[in-house]
């Protein structure tokens, strides 16, 4: 079962809902019907599964400034895989049902995990956009 939930099963998940995110991100009544759903399946997580979405929201509110153009410093492959990602939690059939106690949610783990790898840098200079810290723009 691990092998299914690989980086590679992730990418997957994130490429077949490319062009369903595609067709959301034009619509900004379906991104907010869609991060609604998103925010009632994170309402509803156990406990100990809120921290390993924690970044969700984040993820979410940069969708929506995006697709709002209030925040456009974003690639849109990014919003795109975010979209993608996000129809893949709120969806009713997941590879493991998230009712099964323990692993029920990893299928959902690992999408949100290829998602935050692909978006990590943007998402990072949107946190900072969004509270308004200046970006660092020094070289390491």
């Amino acid at each position: 079962m691990a092998e299914q939930f690989s980086a590679e099963w992730a990418r997957g998940i994130l490429d077949n809902g490319k062009a369903k995110a595609e067709s959301l991100i034009g619509d900004p009544g379906q991104i907010d019907a869609l991060l609604g759903q998103l925010q009632d399946k994170l309402k509803d997580l156990p406990g100990e599964a809120v921290k390993q979405f924690a970044s969700v929201p984040t993820m979410a509110s940069m969708v929506k400034s995006y697709v709002s153009k209030e925040y456009t410093a974003v690639s849109p492959k990014v919003v795109i895989a975010l979209v993608s990602a996000f129809l893949y939690l709120v969806k009713s059939k997941d590879i493991i049902p998230d009712y099964i106690p323990v692993i029920g949610l990893a299928d959902d783990l690992a999408v949100v995990a290829i998602a935050l790898a692909v978006c990590k840098p943007e998402l990072e200079e949107y946190s900072q956009w969004r509270s308004g810290a200046p970006a660092d723009d020094t070289l390491v």
